[in-house]
């Protein structure tokens, strides 16, 4: 896995996890929907209807808890990330770097913030990536000899 990659790890999870929150709101408002006739009788073999709202809620609580799950995931993730951006040298690099993978903003939002233009942005993010490409490939060699 390259140094991009890597980095781009926190941006995918917070991507999923806020699909899945929209995929638990859907789940929500199915539920909440769910009605019961009540004058018709019950009858034995017939469709149940709670038996519906059961499986709704039950994909409901096991969708929440796989969301919690991937938030853990996420704080790790990013705790990782922030601590190979913080061997980077240069620190206007590791804000580049923080402002973009831990933080998610656009490369435009991040031109801005630190007032430089586009292309200065996309210079100093290729040598941070170099930077941390080197340390990721030491870190990986020295694993190796242990």
């Amino acid at each position: 896995m390259g140094a991009k990659e890597y980095l781009s790890q926190a941006l995918w999870l917070d991507q999923r996890i806020n699909s899945k929150l929209e995929l638990l709101e859907t789940l929500r408002a199915l539920a909440m929907k769910v009605s019961v006739n009540l004058t018709e009788e019950k009858v034995s073999g017939g469709k149940n209807t709670k038996s519906h709202m059961e499986n709704t809620i039950a994909k409901i609580v096991d969708l929440e808890k796989e969301i919690n799950r991937d938030i853990n995931r996420l704080v790790g993730v990013k705790a990782e990330i922030m601590d190979t951006i913080s061997q980077v040298d240069d620190p206007i690099c590791q804000l580049l770097l923080e402002m973009r993978y831990v933080n998610g903003w656009s490369w435009e939002a991040v031109a801005g913030e630190l007032r430089f233009d586009r292309s200065w942005i996309s210079r100093l993010h290729g040598s941070a990536l170099k930077e941390i490409e080197k340390k990721m490939k030491h870190a990986s060699k020295s694993n190796k000899k242990q």
